[in-house]
C-alpha cells in the first residue's frame, strides 16, 4: 500500500496513563480556549490525516507553504495549518511553555500544544497566495480575516477525541482505513472527495475509475462548509442509498471526510489528495473546479497544478476528468473527450438550477439524478421552505 505523506504515519495520542498524567499537571499550566474548527484541526493532526504535520506551523513552515507549497523541509503541502489567537492571549504565553487547549464551548480539555513559536499571521498575503483573491466575499478569506492575530506553532499531544454526535460509523482513522483497504485485498483505491450529493456525473466518474483501480474509496466532507451547502446528514442518507442500489458492495468503502471547508480550489486539491493517500489511497478524482467558489478560480486550475510537482513528490496519482453530462443521442454519461454532440443534446444542470428546481418541488430528471436521490433531496427542501414560511 502507498506509504503516507512523508513516509511516515503520524500519531499523536496518548494513552488512558499519559492523558490523566497531564490531566494532574494541567491545574499548574496555562491554558487557551479554541473554536471547534480548531479542534478538529488538531484531531486530523493526531491521527495522522495530516501527516507528515506533527503540531501546528512554526513560522518557516508557514512562510515556506505560503512561497513555495512546500514545508521547510520541501515535502510537498499546500495549505497553511495554524492556530491563531488574539494578540492579548499570545502576549501572555512563553515560547517553550506546555499550553492546555480547552474547548470554548464547554471547557473540556483536549489537548497540550508544546509551544516552540509565536508569529504574526500575514492574512493579506495568506489570502492572496491560498485563495488567490483577498476578497472577503470569498468564504475562506472572509474565514481567515476573522481568525487572530498570531500563530502558535509546536508540536501537540491529543488527550482526548471531539464527541462526534453524527456519523460513529463512518468515521475511520488513517489507520483504520488503511487496514479495512487491506483486509478487503485491496492494493489500489481510488478517494473521491464531494460536498455534494452523488448526481449521474459523479456516478460515471467514479464507475469509470473503478474500472482500473480495486477499490472506491467515497469520502465526503462533513466539516465546517457553507451555510447553503446541502447538510452533511442529508447528504449522507443520499451517499447510503445509492451505494446500496447502484454500486458493487464489495468494491465500495465510505467514509466520512472530517476537515473542514477552504474554498481554496487549486492548493485545496493538493491538500485532499495529500490527506486521502495518508488514508491508503493510491489515486483521487480531480474534476473540473474541484474545492472552488464562485469564479475565483480556472474550470480546470484544480487539475493543472499537480504539474507544478514531479509525481513522486505527491505519490497519490491524481486522475484528471473533463465535465460529465448526459448526452441525448449518445443516450449515455459523456465528457467531451468521448461525445461528439453539441451542447444541445446534453442534460446539464448546474447546482443553483438543481437547489431551485427543488425548492419548487421539481423532480429533476433522471439523466442529472437518481430518482432515489432526487426524493431524498426534495424532501429536505420542502421540509426547509416549510419552516422559512
Amino acid at each position: 500500500m502507498i506509504e503516507p505523506h512523508g513516509g511516515k504515519l503520524i500519531n499523536r495520542i496518548v494513552s488512558e496513563q499519559e492523558k490523566d498524567e497531564w490531566l494532574k499537571k494541567s491545574k499548574e499550566l496555562k491554558s487557551i480556549t479554541v473554536s471547534y474548527y480548531d479542534l478538529s484541526e488538531l484531531e486530523n493532526i493526531s491521527t495522522g490525516l495530516f501527516s507528515p504535520l506533527e503540531g501546528f506551523m512554526n513560522k518557516n513552515d508557514y512562510d515556506s507553504v505560503l512561497n513555495n507549497m512546500r514545508l521547510e523541509s520541501g515535502i510537498v503541502w499546500s495549505i497553511p495549518i495554524v492556530l491563531s489567537v488574539k494578540k492579548q492571549i499570545a502576549d501572555n504565553l512563553k515560547i517553550g511553555e506546555d499550553i492546555i487547549i480547552k474547548s470554548e464551548e464547554d471547557g473540556k480539555t483536549y489537548a497540550v500544544l508544546h509551544l516552540k513559536d509565536k508569529f504574526i499571521r500575514r492574512k493579506e498575503e495568506e489570502a492572496k497566495k491560498v485563495y488567490k483573491t483577498n476578497e472577503d466575499k470569498h468564504p475562506g478569506v472572509k474565514f481567515l480575516y476573522e481568525q487572530g492575530e498570531v500563530a502558535l506553532g509546536g508540536k501537540i499531544t491529543l488527550l482526548s477525541r471531539i464527541n462526534h454526535e453524527n456519523f460513529q460509523e463512518y468515521r475511520f482513522d488513517p489507520v483504520e482505513t488503511r487496514r479495512i483497504f487491506s483486509e478487503n485485498g485491496w492494493k489500489t483505491i481510488v478517494a473521491f472527495q464531494t460536498r455534494n450529493p452523488i448526481h449521474r456525473a459523479h456516478e460515471y466518474l467514479q464507475k469509470t475509475a473503478l474500472e482500473i483501480v480495486d477499490g472506491l474509496f467515497i469520502n465526503p466532507l462533513v466539516g465546517k462548509t457553507q451555510e447553503e451547502d446541502i447538510p452533511s446528514d442529508v447528504r449522507m442518507h443520499s451517499y447510503e442509498v445509492i451505494l446500496d442500489k447502484y454500486y458493487p458492495k464489495n468494491r465500495v468503502c465510505l467514509g466520512v471526510f472530517p476537515v473542514n471547508m477552504r474554498y481554496a480550489g487549486p492548493r485545496e486539491a493538493v491538500f485532499h489528495a495529500i490527506c486521502r493517500k495518508n488514508y491508503g489511497c493510491s489515486h483521487i478524482i480531480i474534476g473540473r473546479d474541484h474545492a472552488g467558489v464562485g469564479n475565483y478560480y480556472g474550470t480546470y486550475e484544480a487539475q493543472e497544478i499537480f504539474d507544478q510537482f514531479k509525481p513522486e513528490e505527491i505519490g497519490i496519482i491524481p486522475l484528471k476528468f473533463e465535465h460529465a453530462f448526459y448526452c441525448k443521442r449518445c443516450e449515455n454519461m459523456a465528457t467531451s473527450k468521448t461525445c461528439p454532440h453539441g451542447n444541445e443534446e446534453h442534460v446539464f444542470l448546474s447546482g443553483t438550477k438543481v437547489r431551485e428546481m427543488l425548492s419548487r418541488g421539481e423532480k429533476p430528471p433522471k439523466e442529472f439524478t437518481r430518482p432515489e436521490v432526487a426524493e431524498i433531496l426534495m424532501k429536505f427542501y420542502q421540509e426547509k421552505n416549510n419552516v422559512e414560511k
